[in-house]
């Protein structure tokens, strides 16, 4: 298996967008790709850890890449990548929620986003054991089996009683139009 510093190098001499980016980038400067992308990283970790808006960028590496995936997979005849794309986002979603109710408290760590921004790239990461696939195999999906007759029961109910009080609402609605209506023709 090549190292990290084989792919990498690799990833940067492929044909992708950020391979003709910094290579456009190499011929402008005289810099090598390889210095560009270490420092880009580099520059791009220091600012997860001390920059004003590090939420933002965290937010906008998780979502942007991956919608555009989406999109892409959305847009293909292979339904493989549409489900490697909705186990992302399950996962995304899950990890909103649970980061709503931690993030009083985590935000404090002085290596939060870069952390965080680590594991969205490890959830979206284009490989077998991928952030995304490996949570929801093992966590969310046996959670989702044990308990999916019971949400899917309430969730019946409340749209039922959505309904429901939908309908009364609209007849309060009419009959208090129609009592307006024929005080107006008594006052006449």
């Amino acid at each position: 298996m090549p190292s990290l510093r084989e792919r990498f190098t690799g990833f940067l001499n492929g044909d992708n967008i950020i391979s003709r980016l910094l290579g456009k980038a190499e011929e402008k400067t005289g810099i090598k790709k390889d210095y560009l992308a270490t420092g880009s990283l580099c520059s791009l970790g220091l600012y997860l850890v001390f920059g004003y808006g590090a939420s933002l960028v965290c937010n906008l590496i998780g979502f942007v890449y991956p919608a555009y995936r989406s999109i892409k997979a959305i847009e293909s005849e292979d339904k493989q990548d549409d489900t490697i794309w909705l186990t992302y986002w399950v996962v995304y979603g899950v990890f909103s929620v649970v980061e709503f109710f931690s993030d009083i408290f985590l935000f404090w760590f002085p290596f939060y986003y870069l952390g965080k921004c680590a594991f969205l790239l490890w959830c979206m990461a284009p490989c077998t054991w991928n952030g995304s696939q490996t949570l929801y195999s093992r966590f969310i999906r046996p959670f989702f089996l044990r308990h999916h007759q019971t949400v899917d029961s309430v969730i019946s109910d409340l749209g039922g009683q959505a309904l429901h009080t939908a309908e009364n609402v609209t007849r309060q609605a009419v009959k208090g139009a129609v009592m307006s209506s024929l005080e107006e023709e008594k006052s006449k």
